[in-house]
């Protein structure tokens, strides 16, 4: 028998490939499945399964392009309706991969359908546990989701279903079984996942605060303590997952058409594309497209173009690092961003050669900014990171915007003052100033390596430290 967990870090997400004697299954596979398919042939087994533990809503699953490509079934757990050929197990149903079994366990409270999978070995011992987004490392799913889908569940309701399920089917299992969750740190299906990405459920039982003694009650609301607004996109791919999608492959071959830089231009001026320039921020900073916005491919992109473009049927035109044009639509597919209509052959330096107009975004240092406030005192900075890192340390007189939320505050933000904008280290405030620069904003100015160097330089008066999970 062999067990792998195949981590993304990008979305913070664990799927896993499970094989016997020959046959193999799937536990919640991401969008792009050659992977998977590679992997079992290279054992030389056949894809029997591919178990979904639940509607996803943070990414699109590859399941049905999976059963498609290799015949496997798909599984959901009780209560499942989805609008394609899937089996729904019952609640403690069997099912055979090689020689070993694993059990459906129905777990509701993240979703109504969310189920765990329990693995027993060859010789019928329980050893793993797939919990999906019913239980991670350090927490447990986010009871909000599925009231978006389902307008009769409360988070209440569904928070008072996962204290049942957890103490009814997972805490009872053997302390020495290793759990598998769909996700990590950095995930927005849960607020306070570890960096770890397996652990022993004894272990679990001791630390997880959510699997201590406690009554119904206190069990809801410490769930639902602090929960912030879901990304937009959530429950558009919920309804994907739910629905059925194009196939991965469609999507690449309409993506990846290179332009050049008049095609580009005409194409642009069609479609009403968004132009997405994927380079790293100081790379963008010195030359860009006018109107471009700025999502490093490396740094949590998915989840950021989630944030922050609300609509997932917007057409989308592709400034990338040349080679990794591919990379880039497959992960925006994986969260449902279906609509690249090409990408500029040639990056943005066949742009600059072509000698089309350009835009570029002023970048300072934190020392240049300390002298720029004592000699304009009144002059405004904007904090750019999440509430509760604000909250644990910021610059004194320094206004927090979170990046996450900038679609709904955008008209709070002055046109016409000078803006000095900085994140944690540099990622995050080019995006917030390529989307401001995109809707007409000109006084923008971008600190270089965010709070990090604004703190080390000595030069800023702080607030004082409060660590992060102490705050409420």
């Amino acid at each position: 028998m062999k067990v792998e967990q195949i981590y993304t870090g990008c979305l913070a997400q664990g799927a896993y490939y499970i094989a016997s004697n020959g046959e193999a299954v799937i536990v919640d596979p991401l969008r792009e499945v050659q992977p998977y398919i590679r992997r079992a042939e290279k054992d030389g087994v056949k894809i029997k399964y591919v178990l979904e533990t639940h509607f996803h809503a943070d990414f699109v699953s590859g399941h049905l392009d999976l059963a498609r490509h290799t015949g496997a079934t798909i599984v959901y757990g009780p209560t499942a309706k989805p609008d394609f050929e899937a089996h729904i197990a019952g609640d403690g149903e069997e099912l055979k991969v090689g020689d070993v079994t694993i059990k459906v366990l129905h777990t509701p409270g993240h979703t109504m359908e969310s189920s765990c999978f329990l693995l027993r070995n060859e010789k019928g011992k329980d050893v793993a546990v797939f919990t999906g987004d019913t239980l991670f490392i350090g927490d447990v799913g986010r009871p909000d989701l599925a009231q978006k889908v389902v307008p009769d569940l409360t988070q209440d309701k569904l928070a008072g279903y996962l204290y049942d399920s957890l103490r009814t089917k997972i805490m009872p299992l053997a302390d020495d079984i290793v759990v598998y969750p769909a996700h990590g740190a950095g995930s927005a299906c849960g607020k306070n996942m570890s960096k770890e990405t397996t652990d022993t459920l004894g272990n679990q039982k001791k630390t997880n605060y959510a699997l201590q003694e406690m009554s119904k009650e206190a069990f809801i609301k410490q769930v639902t303590d602090g929960l912030t607004p879901p990304p937009a996109y959530f429950p558009e791919n919920v309804r994907m997952n739910i629905q059925g999608y194009e196939s991965i492959d469609e999507v690449l071959n309409r993506g990846l058409r290179g332009l050049s830089p008049a095609e580009f231009e005409e194409a642009a001026n069609q479609t009403g594309a968004l132009i997405m320039d994927t380079r790293a921020a100081g790379v963008f900073a010195d030359g860009f497209i006018p109107n471009s916005i700025n999502i490093g491919i490396d740094g949590s992109f998915a989840p950021w173009v989630g944030a922050l473009i609300p609509d997932v049927k917007q057409p989308i035109l592709l400034v990338t690092e040349e080679g990794r044009e591919e990379e880039v639509v497959t992960r925006l597919a994986r969260v449902g961003y279906d609509h690249v209509v090409g990408y500029l052959q040639g990056g943005y330096s066949s742009w600059a050669a072509a000698g089309h107009e350009y835009d570029t975004i002023t970048s300072i240092s934190a020392e240049v900014l300390a002298e720029r406030l004592l000699a304009h005192p009144d002059q405004k900075v904007l904090d750019v990171r999440k509430d509760s890192e604000y909250q644990s340390e910021h610059v004194v007189g320094a206004e927090n915007v979170p990046l996450d939320y900038i679609n709904e505050h955008i008209a709070e933000i002055p046109k016409d003052e000078t803006l000095y904008v900085h994140c944690a280290g540099g990622y995050r405030s080019m995006m917030f100033v390529s989307i401001l620069r995109a809707r007409g904003y000109e006084n923008l100015i971008d600190v270089k390596g965010g709070f990090k160097a604004l703190k080390e330089s000595g030069k800023f008066r702080l607030t004082d430290y409060v660590c992060p999970t102490t705050l409420s």
